[in-house]
């Protein structure tokens, strides 16, 4: 039988789900209004441009984001329509092996960063302490190794 969470357990997992999922949301609605992004375009844009020479194999990409095979397909097609990215060689099937960074997604990335980051900074960083940030950081790398396994 599965042990219950304790009343500060729940209240802990339940505060974290709640602050992240109000925090993606506002955080999203921003994003969306000040720039031509979506959140979606941004995370797959950032990984990217952290990528070397801006590309990933289309498997690696969907994986670094947690989405499903045809969840990626059907974004990486939304931002190759716009000129955001590309898709490079082929694997079975006929499908495109890489995603690449294309000129335009660069562009849009670097407009969108900074206001991207004062609202990460306005919604949540500025509201933590240095110490509460060290321990968000040290929590983060726990629960992150745990899910690496």
């Amino acid at each position: 039988m599965p042990r219950r969470l304790s009343p500060v357990e729940h209240s802990a997992w339940c505060g974290f789900v709640r602050m992240q999922e109000r925090l993606y949301g506002r955080i999203s609605r921003a994003l969306q209004a000040e720039s031509c992004l979506s959140a979606a375009d941004f995370r797959v844009l950032v990984r990217l441009v952290e990528a070397p020479e801006g590309r990933m194999r289309f498997s690696d990409l969907a994986r670094s984001v947690e989405w499903e095979p045809s969840r990626m397909s059907h974004q990486v097609s939304r931002m190759a329509k716009r000129g955001l990215v590309c898709r490079e060689g082929y694997v079975n099937g006929g499908r495109r092996a890489f995603v690449v960074i294309t000129p335009e997604g660069r562009r849009a990335i670097a407009e969108a960063a900074p206001r991207h980051v004062e609202t990460v900074r306005r919604l949540f960083v500025d509201l933590l302490t240095p110490e509460e940030l060290e321990a968000l950081c040290r929590i983060s790398r726990r629960v992150l190794e745990q899910l690496e396994k």
